[in-house]
């Protein structure tokens, strides 16, 4: 009896209720979406700037673009890759290409665009997007003559 006192609970580890808000959201991308290429993002926030870093293994700095308009980042990549199989008198046996584009937006209100700054280390994109003072951000009263 106490054993299945015990139990009671054992629908937390159903596998099941287990994975339910996994299925949940997974049902919520479309289905072409190649989830192992979507760019994996965190965004940390803080009173001076927001500090986003993005992973873009195998992509090269020229292959990403940035822009910030209207209070949205975005990032869009693309990548190809190529790859040739030859045998040792160089008879092409296989080759093989992908190509592929990603772009994510994200809306980051009151940032300082002319301080906007991006690195590219180790796979990883890191965007410093300082935010803008309170003197900085001032009253955009028009005057009417």
């Amino acid at each position: 009896m106490p054993n299945d006192l015990m139990r009671r609970n054992d629908w937390l580890s159903d596998p099941f209720f287990n994975d339910l808000g996994r299925h949940l959201f997974d049902s919520l991308t479309p289905a072409n979406v190649d989830r192992s290429r979507v760019l994996k993002t965190d965004i940390q926030e803080n009173d001076q700037a927001y500090v986003v870093k993005v992973d873009v293994p195998g992509i090269e700095k020229q292959n990403i673009s940035l822009s910030y308009d209207r209070d949205v980042l975005s990032i869009a990549v693309k990548h190809e890759e190529q790859a040739d199989h030859a045998d040792k008198d160089g008879n092409m046996l296989m080759s093989e290409r992908s190509y592929g584009r990603m772009s994510r937006s994200y809306r980051l209100p009151n940032v300082n665009e002319g301080q906007i700054s991006a690195k590219v280390n180790d796979g990883v994109l890191t965007i410093d997007l300082p935010k803008m003072t309170s003197d900085q951000k001032g009253n955009h009263q028009i005057n009417i003559d």
